[in-house]
């Protein structure tokens, strides 16, 4: 009788070690019903998304992801901005398989599908530690705060010849020296530069004379951040527009070759905005992602190993908001709102004249 007492304790106590190894699953100040979307989650296996974050820098947080949740197999598919939006688009239409998430800095394509109805409202318990301008109608949500930067070569340019407004840019790719030297984005390619150029044209003044003077450089456009590093590293090009900072910033600490400049002028801010997929195959897995991603967790690991810029204001680290606005200043910084606003040129007659006007002009060889 005293043995078969033992076995009822031995497994009342296993059951109760379960029940809490799984309760500890949730994280601390969540309700107590986040456990069924942890046993959902769970049950489904598996997440999906498709990212504009390069691997190396998405790996920290699927790593520790997976650290909270061993259950759920994340299968991350890398590619540049306007691939994650038009395979989505695509399979989509066909009505196949495709992503449960989200995740790009081309904001205003983010948004265009968020506003189009292929996202799914979701209420994220860590919304309310964002900025009001980073949430839209708990649905996209920005995950981190990127700027824009001009990045060279130290080895081949002077002090006097790095620029440190828009206007000095200007001034200075005219001159002999950085003919073919000059490089932005692709803007028919790459989604993020397509943005950052239609804002520039929005928010500097001169910004006809930039694509003139483009033109007169006969700038080198990439389509992706990377490419343009490596060849500003090895001196093919000396100077870059618009790259985007966290990448460029991170490189620059092991490259002796690369010097960074966020104008003083104004620098644009992105935001990787991040949504569920409204039919998403697995839709707990997707809310736990978003919840994580926004979590002081998942912002302290974009902080300090992803280095991608934590947007919330009460993580630490040395790419956070907090640091970036303790360097240039509040009124300096210009972010982007997650916001339908952002994809405004992405209208196809507005699109198209803002494109004939660039290769017209800037892209004049």
């Amino acid at each position: 009788m005293n043995f078969k007492k033992t076995l009822i304790a031995a497994a009342v106590l296993a059951s109760a070690a379960s029940c809490a190894s799984a309760l500890a699953e949730v994280p601390a100040g969540y309700p107590a019903g986040y456990q069924q979307l942890v046993d959902g989650a769970k049950k489904e296996g598996k997440l999906v998304i498709y990212g504009a974050t390069d691997s190396k820098a998405a790996q920290p947080l699927i790593k520790d992801f997976n650290a909270l949740y061993p259950n759920i197999t994340v299968e991350y598919n890398d590619m540049n901005s306007t691939e994650v939006y038009n395979r989505f688009f695509s399979e989509n239409a066909a009505g196949g398989d495709t992503a449960d998430v989200l995740w790009s800095s081309a904001m205003d394509l983010q948004m265009k599908l968020a506003a189009g109805g292929y996202a799914m409202q979701y209420k994220s318990v860590e919304a309310s530690k964002l900025p009001a301008w980073a949430v839209w109608k708990d649905t996209a949500y920005g995950t981190t705060f990127e700027p824009a930067a001009f990045v060279y070569n130290k080895r081949l340019l002077k002090p006097e010849e790095v620029p440190q407004t828009h206007a000095d840019f200007v001034r200075i790719i005219q001159q002999p020296k950085f003919q073919d030297k000059v490089t932005t984005y692709d803007i028919e390619k790459s989604g993020v530069g397509f943005m950052f150029m239609t804002q520039d044209s929005r928010d500097f003044a001169q910004y006809k004379q930039l694509e003139q003077a483009f033109g007169a450089a006969k700038v080198r456009v990439q389509s992706s951040t990377g490419t343009m590093l490596e060849r500003i590293s090895s001196g093919e090009n000396l100077i870059g527009y618009n790259v985007l900072g966290s990448y460029a910033l991170v490189r620059a600490k092991t490259d002796p070759s690369l010097g960074v400049v966020l104008p003083k002028d104004y620098t644009l801010v992105i935001s990787r905005v991040t949504f569920i997929n409204k039919v998403a195959k697995h839709p707990n897995a997707a809310k736990l992602w978003t919840d994580y991603i926004l979590s002081h967790r998942g912002q302290t690991v974009i902080a300090n190993a992803s280095k991608l810029f934590a947007i919330r204001s009460d993580v630490t680290g040395e790419t956070t908001s907090s640091e970036l606005i303790k360097e240039i200043g509040e009124k300096n910084l210009k972010p982007l709102p997650v916001s339908p606003a952002v994809a405004e040129y992405l209208e196809p007659a507005l699109r198209l004249a803002f494109l004939k006007e660039w290769k017209a002009t800037a892209g004049k060889k």
